[in-house]
């Protein structure tokens, strides 16, 4: 789960005429009532095309875009240069099209898109709340064929595990630098993370955690929550020096690479997946591991290496190629 950070802005087009970006709130009955108290409504970013006030009997495709840990919506959308991306992707001839941006950060920074006691169901908050949210307030086409999820980072990963359970939902699906797809080796836990982990007394305290062991914390909480642990809420893989063998079963159970045969026949139903990843990004063998395990069953799909990092190409990634695809694969409402 590499941190986001500074990434390139995508080249303007000239003529380019504007989107219109809304900031809403929506309420989600599937986050109600999590033990580490992570607010149930949750902000999230709308992106609406170009005429979309304009032709008023116009339904358009949802792209829901998942961002990655560390960061919320509005963080991520500056990251990805949102509005300039979608800007620019509508004025190089990317059919109209409603971008989303939830916001699915938690108390240790990230839910991983999973569903657990301990951070709420965000699984289901994407996959049902959000989506009905959205069909309920904009003129969307509300059919999967017209419907498709991408992520980064974390939100590739919330992709790939969203995307592969929830095929009746979504109908095209894209996987950018997705992180955790295979089982953690848990055994490389420093002492000195497991001590600071271990003396945490309060879920408020993890900001003075470091990155690295609030991502441990945020992973505990979606993959090995535990309603009788006070005050966490969670089980860590390792403990007094040695690791839970019980524990590590559970995390290796919510690892994509993992539970990839299981949902071949979903990943069937997809009308494209693509899958990218920077030269140097360390995420680059799992993600080629998840297109080799599409590939054995035959599932099409396309992967990209490209040149770059974790962070620095995905908003130009985001507008030359994300768009497009959904653009490609999205079924549109043809225009009068």
């Amino acid at each position: 789960m590499a941190a986001q950070m500074t990434t390139e802005l995508p080249a303007a087009v000239p003529g380019a005429k504007p989107v219109t970006v809304e900031r809403i709130r929506i309420h989600s009955a599937a986050l109600e009532g999590s033990l580490e108290g992570d607010p149930a409504t949750r902000d999230v970013i709308v992106i609406l095309p170009p005429g979309y006030a304009a032709e008023r009997t116009r339904r358009y495709p949802v792209v829901y875009a998942l961002h990655g840990y560390s960061v919320g919506a509005e963080q991520w959308s500056k990251e990805i240069h949102a509005i300039e991306a979608t800007t620019g992707a509508f004025a190089r001839g990317v059919p109209g099209m409603i971008v989303v941006l939830p916001d699915s950060k938690t108390m240790h920074n990230g839910s991983m898109y999973s569903s657990s006691v301990t951070t709420g169901d965000y699984e289901r908050f994407i996959s049902h709340d959000l989506v009905a949210a959205i069909d309920a307030r904009y003129r969307t086409l509300p059919v999967r064929e017209s419907r498709g999820l991408v992520g980064h980072s974390m939100g590739g990963y919330g992709a790939s595990r969203i995307g592969m359970k929830h095929a009746d939902v979504f109908g095209a699906l894209y996987m950018m630098s997705p992180c955790c797809l295979s089982p953690r080796a848990m055994t490389r836990l420093d002492p000195k993370d497991a001590d600071a982990l271990a003396a945490l007394k309060s879920p408020a305290d993890s900001p003075s955690l470091s990155w690295g062991q609030r991502a441990m914390l945020a992973s505990a909480a979606a993959w090995s929550p535990n309603p009788k642990k006070p005050p966490l809420y969670l089980d860590l893989p390792v403990e007094n020096g040695q690791v839970r063998e019980d524990i590590a079963a559970k995390w290796a159970a919510n690892s994509p690479l993992a539970f990839v045969d299981q949902y071949t026949s979903n990943l069937r139903r997809y009308r494209a997946i693509a899958i990218d990843v920077g030269s140097q990004d360390g995420l680059k063998a799992d993600a080629g591991k998840l297109h080799e395990a599409l590939d054995r069953y035959g599932i099409a799909n396309s992967f990209q290496i490209y040149e770059g990092d974790h962070t620095n190409r995905i908003a130009v990634r985001f507008q030359d190629q994300v768009m497009p695809f959904f653009g490609r694969n999205l079924v549109a409402q043809a225009r009068p």
